[in-house]
């Protein structure tokens, strides 16, 4: 295969905002405004339609898994892990019975060990709702083979970059790497139990900022993605930033490519954004 075919033929690396928890699974008006997702569904819909092929495998870093050392999934047929509290019944009984990825859950922790991180594995553990909300809507059949790698206990950004850089070639396998998160992750200024009245001008710095870093060359990318905390209204967004790290895990895999932010959009009131690599 040549150089300009392989490079047409990789994989992107995307960091996507999954939303408020079960949201595509119960009444919108339940979160007070009726419609609201339309514009997350539509995105995340369309979103198959990203990868230049069906991808062989889904790599998802989930923003609700962390671990004191980077740990895949290895289940052959996950479980669902329902991680949220106080939804209605039914979400309690949603099915997205993707298959697991064992042999790629295999190369995670090779390209991981390799680059001097140790691993771990947990053969029990389900699909968490970073994973299993955004990809009903992006997969509904449930048929590509899917699994998860944790977030690092520590939460540094410099950490999951070398993390991402490390799994970059999974991309030239047929592997798309998903980061789950959000951009702007502040629940109590989202439940309206605090901070409210700021979050629009709050998120929309943060927002800007974002999308200004992003669109950097790798090098100047990566350094204000490791400094973030220096973002206009970072802490105000972020109050602790698992939400933010797969984004940093999205842009080591990233490498050279440019970035685009094909989704810019209030969610419960706050500006929220997708970042494409590749």
């Amino acid at each position: 295969m040549g150089e300009q075919e392989s490079v047409s033929a990789r994989m992107p690396a995307v960091f996507l905002p999954h939303g408020g928890g079960p949201w595509p699974f119960m009444d919108d008006s339940a979160f007070g405004a009726p419609g609201m997702w339309d514009e997350l569904s539509a995105y995340l819909r369309a979103l198959s339609m990203t990868p230049p092929r069906p991808p062989a495998a889904v790599l998802v870093i989930s923003a609700h898994w962390e671990a004191p050392r980077p740990t895949v999934m290895s289940a052959r047929r996950p479980p669902m892990l329902y991680d949220y509290y106080n939804f209605p019944p039914e979400t309690y009984e949603v099915q997205w019975p993707a298959p697991g990825a064992v042999e790629v859950a295999a190369e995670v922790r090779r390209l991981l060990e390799q680059s001097g991180f140790p691993t771990d594995e947990d053969v029990t553990r389900g699909f968490d709702h970073g994973t299993f909300v955004p990809l009903a809507l992006t997969y509904p059949e449930a048929n590509i083979p899917t699994t998860q790698l944790s977030l690092v206990a520590g939460l540094d950004p410099a950490r999951h970059i070398e993390l991402g850089r490390a799994l970059a070639p999974l991309r030239d396998q047929g592997v798309f790497i998903i980061g789950s998160g959000m951009s702007y992750h502040n629940l109590r200024a989202l439940t309206g139990r605090g901070g409210a009245s700021a979050m629009e001008s709050e998120s929309r710095a943060f927002d800007e900022w974002l999308a200004e870093s992003v669109s950097g060359e790798a090098n100047t990318r990566e350094t204000r993605l490791v400094e973030w905390e220096r973002a206009p209204a970072a802490r105000a967004c972020h109050p602790r930033e698992e939400h933010l790290l797969p984004l940093m895990v999205v842009a080591g895999a990233a490498g050279d490519d440019a970035a685009a932010l094909p989704y810019r959009e209030r969610v419960m009131g706050a500006h929220v954004s997708a970042v494409h690599f590749g």
